[in-house]
This record gives C-alpha cells, sequence and structure tokens, in this order.
C-alpha cells in the first residue's frame, strides 16, 4: 500500500464524504441544514407551497434580508423549488423538493424534540448560572 501525502488523504476524504474533515463539503451542508431559519422554513414548507409574505408571518423573527438569503441557499441545495406565476402583481411560490422532503422526518424531531424539553434545558440552565460566579 503507497503512503500518501496529507493533501491526498485531505482529497481522498473529500471524496469520501467524512464530515470530521475539515474541507469536507458534507460539512458545510450540515452548516446549512443546522440553521435556525432554514430547519424552521423547512418545516414550515412542508404542508404546501407558500409564498414569501406567508413564509415571513409563519417564520416570526426573520428579518426580509434573511428569508431571502436562506430561501435562495434552500433553493441552491436543491431543498425547496422557487415558482414565478406570471400574474399581476408576480406571484412566487416556494415549495419543497423531495429532497427537501427526504429532511422532513429529522427536522420535525428536533423541533418536538426542543419543544418538549425546554423545560428541562431551562432548568439546567439554572442550575449552571447559579453554581458560576
Amino acid at each position: 500500500m503507497p503512503t500518501q501525502t496529507a493533501a491526498q488523504r485531505r482529497a481522498e476524504a473529500r471524496t469520501a464524504y467524512n464530515a470530521y474533515v475539515a474541507e469536507c463539503p458534507a460539512r458545510a451542508l450540515l452548516d446549512r441544514i443546522s440553521d435556525k431559519w432554514v430547519s424552521l422554513l423547512l418545516i414550515a414548507l412542508a404542508e404546501s407551497p407558500q409564498r414569501y409574505s406567508d413564509l415571513s408571518r409563519t417564520v416570526a423573527g426573520v428579518s426580509p434580508k434573511m428569508l431571502t438569503q436562506t430561501l435562495r441557499a434552500m433553493e441552491r441545495d436543491g431543498l425547496v423549488a422557487r415558482t414565478v406565476t406570471p400574474e399581476v402583481p408576480v406571484r412566487v411560490d416556494y415549495a419543497l423538493t423531495a429532497l427537501g422532503e427526504t429532511l422532513l422526518p429529522v427536522m420535525r424531531a428536533i423541533k418536538t424534540w426542543a419543544e418538549t424539553h425546554m423545560p428541562d434545558v431551562a432548568e439546567a440552565r439554572t442550575r449552571f448560572d447559579e453554581t458560576r460566579p
């Protein structure tokens, strides 16, 4: 078995998609799907396609800039499809793609876990904060 240089090992790791390797593209994807806006928008789009304004109302606290950037990034990654309907005014709908739908069970589980265990986390935070000066 020939010896590999560090660069060759990194290149091989990139093709194997090992997220523990800094240069791995899967790490960037993990960063994207772990973003709070991505997870909330994904779940918001689970039931049906929605317009930008609907998403803005559903996901409270997201700024217009972040909503636009997040939807564009999700579209680029193949998670969301953007459909423009030429009406007056122009209608733009966002819907999950088949790839985006494969993320739903994971995102729903994380959202449910967070909502269910928030009292436990709040209690743990209080205990931690009480032990610190």
